[in-house]
């Protein structure tokens, strides 16, 4: 029974952390004089996907690979085919040019090419497939070259100052707020991974499944707010970028920092998963040019729903 409270606290923690990160650096970044489009790129961006990022660092130091890879790809999938299907029923998805031939296509690179580091087995021939380090400082590039091509398209978007926290704290109190933010991160992260393998082994299951499930969808909680938020204010270019960013946030830059701390040793059994992510963005993509053209429909959204329950049920009978 411990384990759940403490995986519950654990969410709580990890989530409230990574707001009172955000409202520390951002008050920060204001008293600098940083503009609000620098803040909502960088600060309240990385925010929003630290949950995974600091769970994957703990799962990447205790060795609990399947944990570690099972959270990124629990967490693009439940993005799209969840987070996207409920913010999609809320207000139809509409986005712009580059998001449709930019964005999403980088998202579907980034899990072609995770699909690829990870095979050395299937590629090479190899005794073993793992992320390594040489594949994480690939990973890092992309994400600057990402990083970078945001910059130059963030000013045709418009609402990205309305999903930034409207507060702003003195100095003191700002860096109070950062250091609460890490410590928990920090203690909930650490406590998410320890309850993860805990129930995975009460339960009798692997380490993926939880990852994939439990924690993939606790940690996607923010984004899935900002998400919701941004589709009933109709600010819909925010709340797909939010999730396609996140996406390959997780691939770029939470998987690339995970196998520089330590090399992932990949199970092929997780190739179904990242088969289950290319498929996402793909019809992501596709479904762009169904209906009304650059828009995720309700009835689209409610298919990524049904595929997201079906996923989920496949994973509960086949691990």
């Amino acid at each position: 029974m411990l384990q759940y409270i403490l995986l519950v606290i654990g969410f709580i923690l990890l989530i409230k952390g990574a707001n009172l990160l955000v409202d520390g650096a951002s008050s920060v970044g204001k008293k600098l004089n940083i503009s609000d489009m620098v803040i909502g790129l960088t600060i309240v961006a990385f925010g929003t996907s630290s949950p995974e990022l600091f769970v994957n660092i703990f799962a990447s130091i205790k060795g609990n690979t399947d944990i570690a890879i099972g959270n990124v790809l629990g967490s693009n999938i439940a993005n799209i085919f969840l987070i996207l299907g409920v913010s999609a029923l809320i207000f139809p998805l509409a986005v712009g040019k580059g998001t449709v031939w930019k964005e999403i296509p980088l998202s579907l690179l980034a899990a072609l090419l995770l699909g690829v580091m990870a095979n050395d087995r299937l590629i090479d021939k190899s005794d073993t497939s793992a992320l390594t380090r040489i594949d994480g400082l690939v990973f890092l590039a992309f994400f600057i070259i990402f990083m970078y091509y945001s910059f130059g398209i963030a000013k045709r978007i418009d609402g990205i100052d309305i999903h930034l926290p409207q507060k702003q704290y003195g100095l003191l109190k700002s860096l109070l707020l950062i250091v609460a933010g890490l410590v928990g991160l920090s203690v909930g992260g650490n406590w998410i991974v320890n309850g993860a393998v805990q129930i995975a082994l009460r339960l009798g299951v692997s380490q993926s499944l939880i990852g994939l499930t439990i924690v993939a969808v606790g940690t996607s909680l923010p984004e899935l707010a900002t998400a919701a938020v941004a589709a009933y204010k109709k600010n819909t270019e925010i709340a797909v970028g939010n999730i396609i960013g996140s996406n390959i946030f997780n691939i770029f830059f939470v998987l690339g920092l995970s196998s520089i701390i330590k090399p992932l040793p990949f199970n092929p059994s997780s190739n179904v998963d990242i088969g289950a992510v290319i498929l996402a963005s793909l019809l992501l993509f596709l479904w762009m040019f169904t209906g009304k053209k650059r828009s995720l429909d309700r009835w689209e959204g409610m298919i990524f729903l049904i595929l997201y329950g079906g996923y989920i049920t496949f994973l509960v009978f086949k691990r």
